[in-house]
């Protein structure tokens, strides 16, 4: 067969990480700590006792696909809905169809599964409570954000999250050597693979990832020629063909690592370009906007304590508002962060705080600082000389507050800014013994 043949054929057939789609576990590549022999998600199909819960992990590491095997090898009907265009209406329609339809009755719930699941508002997640507390249905949530911050409490609470992990070089090469024995059309064509470097490297863990950039390569090769895929190839292929920013992709953390260090480093001009590049490849506004919470907190801090302020405002805002909207509070606060004062003084203390905590555990809160709630804990001396701050001038009274043995240990450094000066020339006048 000719290779333009192929060429022809490849046009009419599904894009190959649709065709490399797994229907049973046999077939799904990673994720052997939740499906290998013994994992709790193998388990669950082998047993049948299946309840609801959250797939978390990168892009391209099979969430969705493992949410449509359990459904296959279990029998159960499937409804999916994207986060992305489902609203509340569509989901309470699911939900209606389960609490009518034949499945449910034979005592066996659907599957409901709900992709990028941390877009879903309040109130579609609302909307599901009901359903997944009565078993009208079994949810089975996809997510690449952590959905501590981005799922609901009540939803959250009735569900497990299982961690999904990038593959590693070892499942790229199974799923590499599976797709050119097993695919029909590439185990039809002439292809050597000679290096694995770089196809690796620029797949980043993703499957989807990997066989896109495979198929790109193959197709690269003029009519009749071997593809002969190597490091080369590759690197060629995408600088020819990659998109210029990819969510799921090296360049995705390139970018946001490139808007961070532009805003640590004062600089608003490179800052707001990032995050145009950001918000131009369809980055999550919310991601953006955490990023600039722990900005706000970790390099600006005591410096500038509105800076936190200022963020967790732009979080808010761009939760209710959305894009395009939300473009314009990200670019303030991106340039007032960027344009603040910095200091990391109290990301430094409380590392050395939590290094401490961690070596002296058994160090005792000395007795006048504990809370005496009963006649017994006073007689102990709970509480026993303990030192109002407010009855003494100033606001201030000499107090140890350290465990005995940790007396006049310093944590909190001051940064050289113009607020924390002020607040070391305070501390200093109050604390001789800490050495401000």
């Amino acid at each position: 067969m000719e290779f333009d043949e192929n060429i022809g054929r490849s046009a009419m057939l599904p894009p190959l990480p649709e065709r490399m789609r797994p229907h049973t576990l046999e077939g799904y590549v990673g994720q052997k700590h939740l499906v290998g022999e013994g994992g709790v998600l193998r388990k669950m199909i082998e047993s049948g006792n299946l309840t609801s819960f959250i797939l978390w992990g990168p892009p391209g590491v099979g969430k969705t696909t493992l949410a449509r095997i359990i459904a296959h090898s279990l029998g159960r009907e499937f409804h999916t809905l994207s986060a992305v265009s489902a609203g509340v209406k569509e989901v309470r329609e699911v939900i209606d169809r389960a609490r009518g339809g034949s499945v449910f009755s034979s005592g066996a719930a659907p599957i409901l599964f709900i992709d990028e699941i941390h877009r879903f508002s309040k109130s579609q997640q609302d909307a599901l409570l009901g359903a997944v507390e009565d078993g009208t249905i079994v949810l089975i949530g996809a997510t690449t954000e952590n959905p501590s911050f981005e799922v609901n409490t009540p939803l959250l609470s009735r569900c497990q999250v299982f961690v999904l992990k990038s593959l590693g070089p070892a499942d790229l090469k199974e799923l590499l050597d599976r797709t050119l024995k097993e695919d029909v059309l590439l185990r039809t064509m002439d292809i050597k693979v000679t290096e694995t470097d770089a196809l690796f490297r620029y797949s980043g863990g993703d499957a989807r990832k990997l066989l896109n950039i495979l198929e790109m390569c193959v197709n690269s090769f003029p009519g009749g020629k071997q593809a002969v895929i190597d490091n080369n190839t590759v690197t060629s292929c995408l600088q020819e063909n990659t998109a210029i920013y990819d969510k799921g992709g090296e360049m995705h953390y390139d970018i946001i690592s490139a808007f961070i260090k532009s805003v640590r480093g004062s600089d608003p001009n490179a800052a707001v370009y990032y995050l145009g590049r950001m918000l131009a490849g369809g980055e999550d506004p919310l991601f953006i906007a955490r990023r600039l919470c722990i900005l706000a907190a970790e390099d600006i801090g005591l410096a500038n304590p509105n800076a936190l302020l200022l963020a967790d405002s732009c979080f808010r805002i761009v939760h209710s508002i959305g894009m395009p909207e939300a473009r314009i509070p990200l670019s303030e606060t991106t340039i007032y962060l960027a344009a603040s004062p910095k200091s990391n003084s109290a990301y430094l203390a409380i590392d050395k705080a939590m290094e401490l905590a961690s070596r002296t555990q058994t160090s005792s809160v000395p007795l006048y600082l504990r809370n005496a709630p009963t006649k017994l804990m006073e007689d102990l001396g709970y509480s026993d000389g303990y030192m109002y701050a407010h009855d003494y001038p100033g606001h201030f009274a000499d107090l140890e507050f350290m465990p005995a043995d940790l007396a006049g240990t310093r944590l909190y450094d001051p940064a050289d800014n113009r607020k924390e000066e002020e607040m070391r020339r305070r501390l200093a006048s109050l604390w001789k013994k800490y050495g401000y």
